[in-house]
């Protein structure tokens, strides 16, 4: 999916780790100086055996970038095949309408920006959810089981900070109020535990569930930006993109919202792509992302060239 970068991994003292770069502007890797730290020259390291001018630029586990092409998402859908796939399925589209119903969405129909900006935030609360879990179970049972995890923890992590990110910057054009606080309180308090207790009877279910919720979300975000270029969303498209959007994406200084939501949509078509991928395969195999190959262009629901599956 990304080219490939290197840097350091804080803790450890002169190692590089592989992560995924996806290319649309140029990305400087190269760790920063603590004399070039404006207000921070004597900062701490971050590790007692970490040089401060080895630390690496950021605290993001993955930096994505996309060149345009790869922004050109095309809807897709993986048909659903077996048992497992099915209830996986059934789930989200059920989970969809109860969704669609309380966030106000109207799939055929223009939607106000207040809409819009209540909807992503609440999608997002939710999306971040599976790959902490996932993550974290695999974590406990590869120490449980002493024995190494084959590289799945790392990529579920980076789309739990993902999603957070996502959530990040619609929070800088609202916030949520008191009701809508309690709402995702309780509706991440049930879905966290379900995820978990789910994740431990059948990974493949849950790995196939964020899959759909995934297509579901490049759906959603596709409606988005046909909305703001139909121009029914003025004050949308004109807001200035947050700081935390420009740097996490790397964006260009003269980015619009609408590039920001071409590239969340592009994060979420990944993250379909990864899980249908990992739904597909033994929990003990090797993560084939190791070295981020490209999402389909055609159909981003597609595994990976060379991937042993076991549908």
């Amino acid at each position: 999916m990304w080219p490939v970068a290197q840097n350091h991994v804080p803790g450890m003292t002169g190692v590089a780790r592989t992560t995924a770069v996806p290319m649309w502007r140029n990305f400087s890797t190269q760790a920063r100086d603590s004399t070039a730290e404006a207000g921070e020259p004597n900062a701490p390291a971050m590790h007692p055996g970490l040089k401060r001018s080895l630390a690496a630029d950021t605290y993001f586990l993955a930096q994505p970038m996309y060149s345009k092409e790869e922004l050109d998402i095309k809807l897709a859908h993986r048909p659903p095949k077996g048992l497992r796939d099915k209830t996986a399925f059934t789930l989200v589209q059920t989970m969809r309408k109860l969704f669609d119903q309380f966030t106000g969405y109207k799939p055929q129909q223009h939607m106000t920006e207040a809409h819009w900006i209540r909807r992503c935030l609440f999608l997002e609360t939710v999306a971040g959810v599976p790959g902490m879990v996932a993550g974290m179970l695999r974590h406990m049972e590869s120490l449980r089981r002493m024995k190494r995890d084959n590289g799945w923890i790392h990529t579920l992590l980076e789309e739990a900070e993902n999603e957070r990110m996502h959530l990040l910057t619609f929070l800088e054009i609202r916030k949520g109020g008191p009701l809508f606080r309690l709402a995702v309180l309780g509706a991440q308090g049930v879905f966290f535990n379900l995820f978990f207790l789910s994740y431990i009877l059948s990974p493949k279910i849950c790995h196939r569930f964020v899959g759909y919720l995934e297509e579901e979300a490049v759906r959603t975000y596709t409606h988005l930006l046909h909305d703001i270029d139909s121009g029914v969303l003025p004050d949308f498209v004109n807001r200035k993109v947050p700081d935390v959007a420009l740097k996490y994406w790397q964006l260009p200084e003269t980015a619009t919202m609408r590039d920001v939501i071409e590239v969340i949509r592009a994060d979420e078509a990944c993250h379909s792509h990864v899980n249908h991928t990992f739904a597909s395969m033994k929990k003990t195999d090797k993560n084939p992302f190791s070295k981020h190959p490209v999402v389909p262009k055609d159909d981003f629901t597609r595994p990976p060239e060379g991937v042993s599956l076991q549908d």
